[in-house]
């Protein structure tokens, strides 16, 4: 990967700032950003998007496939075995030109000031494109873009300033390998590999609509939200209503993105899930100001997100089966 400057990267349009949802996941957002700076177009591989469900408690935390990006791409990401210092191991890694992706403390991130930064210890992944052991300084894949880290922030991250306490685990890490480092594929076979893999994810949706599962739990968790404070609400909102909305969002760029290759009219599935996303949106802030109110809640946008899902998956699979 060619030397990047944090000043003037030029952020993947996931990230614009239209978007209904400027965040999807820690995992998604770093690989989207990362395989845009490797030279790759990451919109070609959301098919998995598809395959969201209600699983009970939350909705599908989703992730790039590693056989998706190992076809397309000709990356292969593997789990890496910390024998040694973290900072080590990156390090190495980096100097052999593969980026590493490490769960590493927000407290410490300088991108998340306002949020985590100095102000609550939590896990993000982030994958680190560039460091420099003497100077203290490290670049980094974070949510929305490319970042520098450097100084007490560095050492504190990699845990210089004395001795580790053993009770401290290692952090799960894995590394990006590139088995094909030819040229990214044209236009036409990209779009011709991406389709390949839709179909193959389109036979993996949910058999039951997955919005009819959580509209039963959601009339319980609702009681129960009822009686609970903002952090609960943000903590369930993540792993649910902001979880399926910017996957949904992520699906109709997708559909978005293979229409403009000049593929078949694909607007009507493209409204389908556009819907989905754009009604969690506002369901968000429905249920934050009911629970702020102590006041009943309409579930009916539940039933509009049921409906859109099905004719969106039913025009799919008409057009792609």
């Amino acid at each position: 990967m060619q030397s990047l400057n944090p000043f003037t990267y030029s952020r993947h349009k996931i990230h614009g700032d239209s978007r209904t949802w400027t965040e999807t996941n820690c995992y998604v957002d770093v690989l989207v950003e990362l395989l845009h700076g490797l030279g790759y177009e990451p919109i070609a591989a959301l098919p998995f998007t598809l395959g969201i469900d209600f699983e009970g408690d939350q909705w599908t935390f989703f992730k790039f496939p590693q056989e998706d990006l190992l076809e397309l791409y000709g990356i292969e990401i593997q789990e890496f075995n910390p024998w040694r210092s973290l900072i080590g191991h990156v390090d190495k890694q980096l100097s052999m030109g593969r980026p590493v992706l490490v769960e590493m403390d927000s407290f410490f991130l300088p991108d998340t000031a306002g949020t985590a930064y100095k102000n609550v210890h939590e896990k993000s992944t982030i994958a680190i494109n560039a460091i420099d052991i003497e100077r203290r300084t490290m670049g980094y894949f974070h949510g929305q873009s490319y970042y520098q880290l450097e100084g007490e922030d560095f050492a504190e991250l990699f845990q210089l300033n004395g001795p580790v306490h053993n009770r401290i685990l290692p952090p799960y890490i894995e590394y990006i390998k590139r088995r094909n480092l030819q040229r990214p594929l044209q236009a036409d076979h990209l779009v011709a590999v991406s389709e390949k893999i839709l179909r193959q994810h389109l036979a993996k949706i949910p058999q039951t609509n997955p919005f009819t599962a959580f509209r039963e739990i959601f009339a319980d968790d609702f009681e129960w939200l009822l009686s609970q404070d903002l952090a609960t609400f943000h903590q369930y909102s993540f792993a649910t209503l902001r979880q399926y909305g910017a996957c949904f969002e992520l699906v109709e760029t997708y559909l978005q993105w293979l229409q403009q290759q000049g593929r078949m009219n694909l607007d009507g599935a493209i409204t389908a899930f556009s819907t989905i996303s754009t009604t969690a949106k506002t369901f968000q802030f429905q249920l934050a100001r009911a629970m702020a109110r102590k006041r009943a809640l309409d579930f009916a946008p539940i039933d509009v997100m049921a409906k859109s899902w099905h004719e969106g998956m039913t025009l799919l699979n008409e057009a792609y089966n």
